[in-house]
């Protein structure tokens, strides 16, 4: 039995193709990323706001307490 393998490459417009989508995959996927990386930083900027609102909170109490 022989075996004849012949490479099929692809043409010029399926090259063209598929650079279109692998372009068009990557813009996806830095859109997805950059997205998540705004909701992260936009909810670790609120978990601080809340954690230095409970801070100075506390330091308020104490402050209190000591006068009284």
């Amino acid at each position: 039995m022989t075996y004849t393998h012949e490479s099929k490459r692809p043409t010029s417009a399926q090259r063209e193709a598929q650079k279109a989508f692998r372009e068009a995959d990557a813009k996806v996927a830095m859109s997805e990323y950059e997205r998540a990386q705004k909701a992260f930083h936009a909810n670790r900027e609120r978990l601080k706001a809340e954690r230095l609102a409970r801070e100075a909170a506390a330091i308020g109490e104490v402050a209190h307490k000591r006068k009284s």
